[in-house]
């Protein structure tokens, strides 16, 4: 089998494990910045990349949007179509590959991600059919974790743990799509303006512990090592884990304030 098939497969299970829902509430504001930075209005077509359980879908469908909203794992649509259908939104959900977006050329107004094509492999895929499906002069935005603060730390801790890719495939990190410079040379040639901001998602929790057991019943890779590593192997990782949060702990009372930076982009097609 291809690696990247191997791969894709490996992302829907993975994907599908966890309370996203819980994690999702964190990310929502960050959703709705970025729906009103790029100012949708009434009748704009939107497509949402990598949609989650719908975040920016929510906040485009609010401002009137006709919406499609995407994602790789079906668990994921799933927990989408519920969300949207119990707030009483007309959210069109389909599953779909950033590397390979079942969508014409020049279609949408708007084509966004939130915290979602980031973790595709290939990102000179996404870059092109983020563009392609995307109008002339039409808006291509994201929000994408950065590598500084907890989120990036956390995430090279566990890749430390991890397996290596399938077919011994080697695979860019996904936090390089918070890297001013790389986002800037991934566009290149596509965008007639490009407007890139450095922002904090902040998670807070009451101590420690309720802090480590969130990550643990809402973090889809973390759960999949759990599944995976031996028992030892993974305590181990636990308290490096612990040890992580106590360094990056932003709180004194007790409490646990974790802070991470991410990139919002929005890049305008070029007019042909």
């Amino acid at each position: 089998m291809d690696p990247f098939e191997r791969l894709r497969d490996g992302s829907r299970w993975m994907w599908s494990l966890g309370d996203y829902g819980d994690l999702a509430r964190y990310l929502q504001p960050h959703a709705e910045a970025l729906a009103a930075i790029v100012d949708i209005r009434p009748a704009t077509r939107v497509l949402d990349v990598a949609a989650g359980n719908g975040n920016f879908s929510i906040a485009a469908a609010q401002r009137g949007a006709y919406v499609t909203a995407s994602d790789l794992t079906p668990k994921m649509i799933e927990l989408g179509r519920a969300r949207t259908a119990a707030e009483g939104l007309n959210i069109d959900w389909q599953e779909a590959d950033a590397e390979q977006l079942p969508y014409p050329d020049d279609h949408y107004d708007v084509v966004a991600s939130v915290f979602g094509a980031m973790f595709a492999p290939r990102p000179e895929r996404v870059a092109a059919e983020l563009f392609r499906v995307t109008k002339p002069g039409g808006v291509v935005a994201m929000a994408n974790y950065a590598r500084a603060g907890f989120l990036g730390s956390f995430s090279d801790l566990l890749i430390s743990y991890s397996l290596a890719p399938p077919g011994g495939v080697e695979l860019p990190s996904p936090f390089a799509w918070g890297d001013q410079a790389e986002v800037q040379r991934r566009f290149a040639g596509k965008t007639s303006s490009l407007r890139l901001e450095s922002r904090t998602i902040r998670f807070a929790f009451p101590s420690m512990d309720a802090g480590f057991h969130f990550w643990e019943r809402t973090n889809p890779p973390l759960m999949a090592l759990k599944m995976m590593l031996p028992s030892e192997r993974y305590q181990q990782l636990r308290t490096e884990g612990a040890e992580l949060m106590r360094a990056t702990n932003g709180a004194t009372d007790g409490s646990l304030v974790l802070d991470s930076e991410y990139l919002s982009v929005v890049a305008y097609k070029s007019q042909r």
